[in-house]
């Protein structure tokens, strides 16, 4: 377990500070190590593979729409298409969702608590990317609000999904 809160933690602190520093593929980088770390260690490595990959998706698509109506703005990466977040963001995705099997397992059936940590913790994260300089809400209001309602819904499916290897 302390692999696994230490893992997220150096992913998230080496893709927002990378990005913040201009150094946007050092997350990727770092982030991908702690992941396939975590993949080799899982009990059931292909489901936690897929996982990750769907949490990625869905980061890609949920991202997508604040970038694409100008809620959000990130800096440009080198090689990669500026109409997808970057991919540092969507390395957070599945760092994120790393944490679901193991840290935060004690959540996965208490529904009215994932959906009020999504509403509050996304956005939190988002802010907290923003004032470290990895990204701009640039309608700070409607960026907020589109984040909280959408994690408040996407972690309890998140957390549905991952119990799901328990089936």
């Amino acid at each position: 377990m302390l692999f696994n809160i230490l893992g997220f933690q150096i992913g998230w602190f080496s893709c927002v500070l990378g990005s913040a520093n201009q150094l946007p593929w050092l997350g990727v980088i770092v982030s991908c190590l702690v992941l396939f770390v975590h993949i080799t260690r899982a009990m059931n490595p292909a489901f936690e593979f897929k996982f990750l990959a769907i949490a990625a998706i869905i980061g890609i698509i949920f991202d997508g729409i604040p970038q694409s109506l100008g809620w959000m703005s990130f800096s440009q990466v080198s090689f990669w298409p500026d109409v997808l977040p970057p991919p540092w963001m969507i390395m957070l995705w599945a760092l994120f969702a790393s944490t679901m099997n193991i840290s935060l397992n004690w959540l996965k059936h208490k529904q009215f608590l994932t959906i009020l940590i999504g509403a509050v913790a996304g956005p939190l994260s988002y802010w907290s990317g923003a004032r470290l300089g990895a990204l701009e809400l640039t309608n700070p209001s409607a960026a907020i609000i589109y984040l909280s309602i959408g994690w408040g819904f996407i972690v309890p499916v998140l957390f549905k999904i991952a119990a799901s290897k328990d089936d």
